[in-house]
């Protein structure tokens, strides 16, 4: 199980740093940095999360879902992602990674199922468990409808998520169509006949360490999707690393392997979004 200081341990790597001129000039918006460095450092993150537009989504039955929207620059068309966060909430990290896709071209609404961040597991626990299915069900086809008919958007929508986010962004793949899904380390336990509404394509990550999200649940998802005359849309990616390899503010996390899963996302995305 995760806590703040992580998931356990990671390869023995330094820690990453920034140098103080390239700091000061992410946050005046006058230098780029890899999405590691900026993930790794609290400040950093903070200042890439506040380049988002707070969003509230209209559901069905009056009530709303709220986001943070991260906008592509220039005037065209984009695709568009929904990205949902781990069992921590929307926090600046989640955020910071929608920023880093519209710096490469993506309209991107990161989600808010909770409504509040936690500080710990026992909170994000308490969250996770308190969390409504059918409510986050038609949060999420609102936050895939909202971004289809944005006016930066060229209508094609994917769902991406890591851990508990890519779980749902699965689920929201299976609730409504969408072009489509990214699964890291998220729980994919679902039947064939689960899986018959799944129209897009799925990419899934996955760490041969991890014990939760491992090959006997993999491999029975894989056999689902066979079962459901859908294998050719799915392509899952081996790690030799742990859960939340791709997560900077981890003690698992994996440079290596994470920096090739996001190179892998994003040729993902621009080809069944484009």
């Amino acid at each position: 199980m995760c806590s703040l200081d992580g998931c356990g341990h990671h390869r023995d790597m330094p820690p990453i740093k920034v140098p103080d001129e390239l700091r000061r000039a992410f946050l005046l918006g006058a230098a780029t940095l890899p999405l590691a460095a900026v993930l790794a450092d609290k400040a950093l993150a903070a200042g890439a999360a506040a380049t988002l537009a707070d969003v509230s989504v209209p559901v069905a039955g009056g009530r709303s879902l709220t986001g943070s929207l991260a906008i592509p620059d220039g005037g065209g068309k984009a695709p568009a992602v929904v990205i949902v966060h781990e069992w921590w909430g929307l926090n600046d990290q989640i955020k910071a990674v929608a920023a880093e896709m519209a710096q490469q071209g993506f309209l991107v609404l990161a989600v808010d199922l909770f409504g509040k961040v936690a500080e710990d597991s026992e909170t994000a626990r308490t969250l996770v468990q308190a969390l409504d299915p059918a409510a986050a069900t038609a949060g999420l086809t609102a936050a895939v409808a909202f971004l289809r008919r944005h006016e930066r958007a060229n209508g094609k929508v994917a769902t991406m998520g890591w851990c508990f986010g890519g779980g749902w962004a699965l689920n929201t793949a299976i609730a409504t169509p969408v072009e489509a899904t990214v699964v890291y380390y998220g729980n994919v336990k679902k039947t064939a006949a689960e899986l018959k509404p799944l129209k897009g394509p799925v990419l899934g990550h996955f760490g041969t360490l991890d014990k939760s999200i491992n090959a006997d649940m993999v491999a029975g998802f894989e056999k689902s999707m066979r079962e459901a005359g859908k294998a050719d849309i799915l392509t899952v990616y081996w790690y030799e690393a742990d859960h939340a390899f791709a997560n900077p503010t981890g003690a698992r996390y994996d440079a290596e392997d994470a920096a090739l899963a996001w190179e892998r996302t994003l040729f993902f995305l621009r080809k069944h979004l484009a």
